[in-house]
């Protein structure tokens, strides 16, 4: 099947903006010292808000692009080698994720891991999210075809249900009912930052998406596509303050209803603005396809870099909340540079593999 070079561009636009954001984000808050972090300053409000939608945007992309790729087969579920991917992706994540906060160097000895080390590897983080995320997209898929349901439906059902859901599985103490590492998925009392409800909620709706864009080929030969998504960004954007202000709501649920709906039309509202450029565009740069491609490996890469693993130390141990403004974003700005390195350096040398296999 022909792809639309748009639909490319489309979604590498997404990606690779949606790394580097998360690079960002976690550069300047690592190094931004606390007394520069002043509520009043209407640029440190801005970089908050911004910070706020980044794991949205970072999460729903990935939505996007899993689904896009499975539904493009137009194959059953079981055939269909995107599924078999799509599981291979799915521990792929779990698994860096855990290792990424693995308690210590020993893999046979755990003596010296104190309690307070093994909450820290059981935090649920947006790797582990993105993971059970493309996991649910995959089962919901499955029901969609089993039971003949449209998957649109499918979809939006199970998104509203982890978003509807979150202020109520707040309440409830999960570590009663099961272990740690299961209950750490269900709320975030026990550490963890991107518990499933309400963020699986974002995954599962750039499922939604994901679905359009692999049955309409030529959606984005059209500026249409971008406006019916600005208006449904929008719409969203506006239904944020109706949703907080229903009166029987108390205040966790106020915020809950409030901020899913405007992250979800912010996201959406990039979506558009992205799909729109891409209209207009014939050819991106080889290098904002790489980063689509290895997403991943960067997001992976900074965070031992700036964190440090149970192997290596992390520049935080050293200039944890210790800089200035411009210094932070001096920082930012060479950790992005590193990372582009990074994955120019990987296609390179992938490039000169290949020819020297050719050669042989």
């Amino acid at each position: 099947m022909n792809i639309s070079p748009r639909r490319i561009i489309y979604l590498d636009l997404m990606r690779a903006l949606a790394v580097l954001m998360m690079v960002e984000g976690h550069t300047t808050d690592t190094f931004l010292a606390d007394h520069f972090r002043n509520p009043d300053s209407w640029l440190y409000q801005l970089w908050l808000i911004k910070r706020g939608f980044t794991a949205p945007i970072f999460m729903f992309t990935s939505g996007v692009v899993f689904t896009y790729l499975l539904k493009l087969q137009n194959q059953p579920f079981w055939e269909n080698p995107r599924v078999y991917k799509g599981f291979k992706r799915v521990i792929t994540l779990l698994v860096i994720g855990y290792l990424l906060r693995f308690p210590t160097a020993s893999l046979i000895d755990y003596q010296s891991v104190s309690l307070e080390q093994w909450y820290i590897f059981f935090t649920v983080d947006a790797l582990h999210l993105i993971g059970l995320g493309l996991l649910l997209i995959l089962i919901f898929e499955l029901i969609s075809e089993t039971f003949k349901v449209n998957s649109y439906i499918v979809f939006l059902l199970g998104a509203l249900f982890f978003f509807i859901i979150h202020p109520f599985t707040e309440k409830i103490q999960w570590t009663e009912y099961m272990p740690v590492p299961l209950a750490a998925y269900f709320y975030h009392k026990t550490g963890s930052f991107f518990p499933l409800f309400p963020w699986a909620g974002y995954v599962i709706s750039g499922a939604l998406l994901g679905s359009y864009l692999a049955k309409n080929p030529d959606v984005f030969t059209s500026r249409r596509f971008s406006k019916n998504l600005f208006i449904i960004g929008i719409v969203l954007i506006i239904a944020a303050p109706v949703f907080a202000s229903i009166n029987y709501l108390n205040s966790l649920q106020k915020d809950t209803y409030y901020f899913v709906p405007l992250r979800l039309g912010g996201v959406i509202l990039l979506n558009s603005i992205m799909s729109y450029i891409a209209v207009k565009l014939d050819t991106i740069p080889d290098i904002i396809k790489w980063i689509g491609r290895h997403t991943l490996v960067v997001y992976a890469v900074h965070v031992i870099i700036l964190y440090g693993s149970a192997w290596v130390p992390g520049l935080n141990t050293l200039f944890a909340k210790s800089m200035n403004l411009y210094l932070s974003v001096c920082c930012a700005i060479v950790m992005i540079a590193a990372m582009i390195i990074m994955v120019w350096g990987i296609e390179k040398y992938k490039l000169t593999f290949k020819k020297e296999v050719a050669r042989n």
